[in-house]
């Protein structure tokens, strides 16, 4: 079964939620809020996603930080805020065994072409 990361009032979470539920694809939903971010997971998302595609440097959370916590960043600087800031991670990240797919983008089908018939899965690091 996959699993689907991200927080459940955020709009493209949504329409992630929306797509694989239209889609009839069996999946668990992990809300960072309610069921905690682990160091273990996020360094999991960190092995399979550049973390500069993982920090969203377009969210509000990214704008509230200060000027010194933005600057000068490593990945493991990143990962600090990450985990202190859930909302800093791009949302939704589907994790479908040894593959995660960071993004979601209803305008070219969903994950349609991720996900075919639910078999050959085609690795995608970013939509």
């Amino acid at each position: 079964m996959h699993t689907l990361y991200g927080i459940k009032n955020c709009d493209t979470v949504k329409k992630a939620r929306n797509w694989l539920d239209q889609n009839s694809i069996s999946y668990r939903f992990h809300d960072y809020r309610t069921d905690g971010l682990s160091p273990e997971l996020l360094q999991h998302f960190a092995e399979h996603i550049d973390w500069n595609k993982l920090l969203n440097r377009s969210s509000t959370s990214w704008r509230e930080l200060s000027a010194e916590q933005q600057s000068d960043l490593t990945l493991e600087k990143a990962l600090q805020l990450m985990l202190s800031t859930p909302t800093l991670i791009k949302r939704p990240i589907l994790d479908f065994g040894d593959q995660l797919i960071l993004g979601f983008n209803a305008k070219i089908g969903g994950y349609a072409s991720i996900l075919p018939e639910k078999t050959d899965i085609n690795p995608i690091e970013s939509l």
